[in-house]
């Protein structure tokens, strides 16, 4: 099993459709990187763990939501960062499974690679994303193609050469 943490902000800000604009939320940001990794999860077979620092957030308690087997979305808890919930989780899973996180902090990505985990740069990990948003993309458009319904189909061969008859006008 492939398992993807993804360090929420630092995505957030590396990514050029997410970085924050005056007229774009961080609530804005925050659910279409969450949509996003929803469909890449399912499309790759991979869990996708979407880490966000909540460590400046006084008396927040680390929060986490399971939203099916692809996807889980963690807040961490009052004074901890998204990089040391994901080393420890790292430190737990490293050796176990495959393990990929996405970060452009290269002290984090340095730190979870002695931890048994490959690391990705976000822009590196946006590209990836991009490919695979076409590859869904391509993949709908060839099932509405294979799956039109037209009249030929549907009809004894009969009557269909008739009906060709009379729209020829013999």
């Amino acid at each position: 099993m492939k398992v993807i943490f993804v360090d929420g902000y630092n995505v957030i800000n590396s990514w050029p459709d997410l970085k924050i604009k005056k007229d774009y939320s961080f609530d804005g940001a925050r659910r279409s990187l969450i949509d996003t990794m929803h469909n890449y999860g399912v499309y790759n077979e991979c869990k996708v763990i979407i880490v966000f620092d909540a460590h400046k957030v006084p008396g927040s308690i680390q929060k986490v939501e399971n939203f099916n087997k692809n996807l889980s979305i963690v807040f961490t808890k009052d004074g901890e960062t998204a990089d040391s919930y994901i080393e420890r989780e790292v430190n737990t899973l490293g050796r176990k499974y495959e393990v990929i996180v996405v970060t452009s902090d290269w002290l984090e990505q340095q730190t979870i690679f002695q931890r048994g985990a490959v690391r990705m740069s976000s822009l590196e990990f946006y590209n990836e994303v991009v490919d695979v948003e076409e590859a869904i993309r391509t993949s709908r458009e060839e099932n509405k193609i294979s799956q039109k319904n037209s009249l030929s189909d549907n009809i004894n061969l009969d009557i269909l050469k008739k009906l060709e008859k009379i729209r020829r006008g013999k």
